[in-house]
């Protein structure tokens, strides 16, 4: 099991971020986490990585169960995350090659010297995800798109189990982020490959990878369960608390008001 989260509740300053959270991911499982600004998912995010513990509740990360085992680094290391916080604190200077080596040591920036299987790993993980040819550029002049495509080369790095991947997109054109969708498509159909956490606010991001969805609200589990169920005209109206229209295209969903 990737992780097991039984009766979670979060408190932050004295205010209730997350209350009785129960969510299992077993392998091989994608899963869009799925809620509006403000539902509590960076919170929860925080919790998975062991930066928060939770107040009541038993958490288990990847057979790691808090208060019990080892945690920190040791946990971390086996997650790969992009995440708007981690972009924003890559050093300009380093070329895309060094940011994804840096993944090897769960680093940012690089300080240690790489071993020769190190950068094998980082050379085939640029190639995978078309961002060879930029190898050498440094990270900062990269656009956005470019940007996030290393940013997930370098998660991948140290063979993580668990890939969470927040709001990717944000800032993409639609063609930068069409093209890193088809990225995130490839990456779950590798066998042995991680299990993804995809959070989101757009339904249109939901690719047909991702069959299991988690409706956070207000720092709650609204539903969870099957995408194709939960996806849906009569869930996602009383969801967002408005009439919402679901079309289906090419397997995925797009919503609209009524």
């Amino acid at each position: 099991m990737v992780l097991d989260l039984k009766g979670v509740s979060l408190k932050r300053d004295g205010n209730c971020i997350l209350e009785n959270i129960d969510w299992k991911i077993n392998d091989g499982e994608h899963w869009v986490l799925f809620g509006l600004n403000g539902a509590g998912k960076t919170a929860l995010l925080h919790m998975l990585c062991a930066y928060y513990f939770p107040t009541k509740g038993k958490v288990t990360v990847l057979g790691r169960e808090f208060g019990k085992d080892v945690l920190g680094e040791n946990l971390r290391q086996q997650i790969g995350i992009v995440s708007s916080t981690i972009k924003q604190r890559m050093y300009g200077e380093d070329t895309a090659y060094h940011v994804v080596l840096s993944g090897g040591f769960a680093s940012i920036g690089l300080y240690q010297t790489p071993t020769d299987e190190m950068r094998e790993k980082a050379q085939a993980i640029l190639k995978e995800l078309d961002c060879f040819h930029y190898a050498n550029r440094p990270y900062r002049t990269l656009s956005q798109g470019e940007q996030q495509r290393v940013l997930i080369g370098r998660a991948l790095m140290n063979n993580p189990q668990l890939l969470i991947l927040d709001e990717p997109t944000t800032g993409l054109d639609f063609i930068a982020r069409e093209a890193l969708l088809e990225s995130i498509e490839t990456i779950s159909s590798k066998d042995g490959g991680p299990s993804i956490i995809y959070v989101t606010h757009h339904t249109d991001e939901i690719l047909p990878t991702f069959r299991n969805v988690l409706l956070l609200k207000d720092g709650q589990v609204y539903r969870q369960g099957a995408t194709k169920e939960l996806i849906s005209n009569e869930v996602l109206s009383a969801f967002f608390d408005m009439e919402i229209e679901v079309n289906w295209e090419r397997k995925r969903p797009s919503i609209y008001k009524k």
